[in-house]
């Protein structure tokens, strides 16, 4: 299969997922309908299938029309009863094409969301509003708790998986992460290379689990120079266990200009 995202909104990617051996594709997150469709009408495609990974609207908002034009199977939260037609669960599987991805349920910035995860030769994770590249969702609707196994979960995945978020949030995550370890070199290098990545006008995704691992606060929290970094800027003193202290370092990237 092939991955390409499809620019929406401000900042939002639809990423596609199209099969090696014919013009069929499936859409992640197809917040808007038009712009599915007019890749479609371009390139001669045919949708046959939708991942959604929660309910907010920039990720939801084209399915209801997507569905009436191709009548394709849409994969999602149980709850999202008018715009699923297959409810999935933590554990579930889904055959994309001839690729198996396993539901994980990830709560935190929302209480339904989901990701998606494909192993073989090349592990793929769709990772919605989750893990971005140098940060993570906000904690809209779940816990402090809840997010940090979120990205446990992440975490334990094979370190060359390729992650797909669904918005282009790196240079704005990387100035909060380079407040925290100024001094990080695999950081450096990425938020040069992002950069470079966005002047010209490219997405800096999908990112690498191993990149994320030496450069995302969020899967960091457990350094105790990060920790005392973010406890600084809130002029609070270092949490001492783990959920404090993702807490702490979430409250200083939402209160970070």
């Amino acid at each position: 299969m092939t991955i390409f995202p499809l620019p929406a909104f401000q900042d939002n990617y639809i990423w596609i997922v199209q099969d090696k051996d014919s013009s069929d594709i499936w859409a992640v997150d197809p917040g808007d309908a038009n712009v599915v469709l007019d890749f479609c009408t371009q390139h001669s495609a045919t949708l046959t299938g939708i991942l959604i990974t929660h309910h907010h609207k920039d990720h939801t908002g084209g399915v209801a029309v997507l569905k009436h034009h191709t009548n394709c199977p849409v994969y999602g939260p149980s709850h999202l009863k008018e715009l699923v037609t297959h409810p999935v669960i933590d554990g579930d599987k889904i055959t994309v094409f001839s690729n198996d991805f396993q539901v994980i349920a990830t709560p935190g910035h929302t209480l339904d969301h989901l990701c998606y995860f494909s192993e073989g030769d090349q592990p793929v994770l769709f990772s919605g509003d989750t893990l971005f590249k140098g940060g993570c969702g906000r904690i809209m609707e779940g816990t402090p708790e809840q997010m940090l196994n979120a990205m446990q979960k992440i975490a334990n995945l094979p370190d060359h998986t390729y992650i797909y978020a669904t918005h282009e949030y790196t240079l704005a995550n990387y100035r909060f992460a380079l407040s925290l370890e100024p001094e990080n070199k695999p950081l450096i290098q990425s938020n040069l290379t992002s950069h470079t990545q966005r002047t010209n006008n490219e997405p800096t995704l999908p990112t690498t689990l191993h990149l994320e691992k030496k450069t995302n606060p969020f899967l960091r929290t457990h350094i105790e120079s990060l920790k005392n970094h973010a406890a600084q800027q809130l002029n609070e003193i270092p949490a001492n266990d783990y959920v404090a202290a993702f807490s702490q370092v979430r409250r200083a990237k939402d209160s970070f200009s």
